[in-house]
């Protein structure tokens, strides 16, 4: 004998729909017209599970515009003031700015580029760091370029190698110059007010070591802010965006 009670089968029952209105039995019981033809036409019906209907057919007129509720256009209209005064539409950018004219832009480019066998073409800033480009007398095949840069006055020092990119006659059109580009990493926590980037690029060739160090004064690149502010055409666009 068990205590238990007594198992009980499970009831299954099938959902059924609501009566239709007798209106709606009426068209479905109407017979083909066509002669010969002893089936009823069927119907497809959308029920939720109490049987009423999930759709509603509302045809409007040429011309006729939907009509929307007054608080739905008026909590919208709330939402896009509310939205509008509180969008910052200037907000602020830091990015590092050289401190020095792009050599390349230079009328003394080229005599640089004589005098000490190298010479920073141009650098750009990004989000992840530096961009650059040096040019290099091809006194050697096998020659290395590098660039040694700091972020704190000289206290601690990082090198980078730059890659070869192509090589151009030089102005004369006698001599080859071969262009290397290099990437400076620059973690984002260090672009914060008065935030320096120094560096100076390095040719080994024949055993010699020439440098570009902006003439002794190192190239340097400050950390600033600038504002900005988005044109009226992007506000508009946000606003029918939200």
């Amino acid at each position: 004998s068990s205590c238990d009670p007594a198992l009980r089968p499970i009831m299954r029952r099938r959902a059924r729909s609501l009566p239709t209105s007798p209106e709606r039995r009426k068209k479905a019981a109407v017979q083909c017209q066509e002669p010969g033809c002893q089936s009823r036409m069927n119907r497809v019906r959308f029920a939720d599970a109490l049987g009423l209907e999930l759709t509603q057919v509302k045809v409007f007129q040429t011309g006729e515009d939907p009509s929307i509720p007054l608080h739905v256009l008026s909590r919208l209209s709330i939402n896009s003031d509310l939205w509008y005064s509180s969008l910052n539409l200037e907000f602020t950018m830091q990015c590092l700015v050289p401190d020095f004219q792009q050599p390349a832009d230079c009328l003394d480019f080229s005599s640089r580029l004589q005098e000490q066998q190298v010479c920073l073409e141009r650098v750009t800033s990004s989000d992840l760091g530096l961009n650059g480009t040096i040019q290099v007398r091809n006194v050697a095949f096998e020659k290395r370029v590098s660039v040694r840069y700091t972020f704190n006055q000289w206290e601690s020092i990082h090198e980078v190698c730059a890659r070869w990119n192509c090589s151009i006659p030089e102005k004369n059109g006698q001599d080859q110059v071969d262009v290397f580009t290099f990437f400076l990493p620059v973690p984002p926590f260090l672009l914060q007010l008065s935030t320096l980037v120094q560096f100076a690029a390095r040719y080994q060739v024949n055993g010699q070591e020439y440098w570009d160090n902006n003439r002794g004064k190192n190239y340097t690149l400050r950390c600033r802010t600038h504002p900005l502010k988005l044109p009226r055409e992007c506000e508009e666009s946000w606003i029918h965006f939200i």
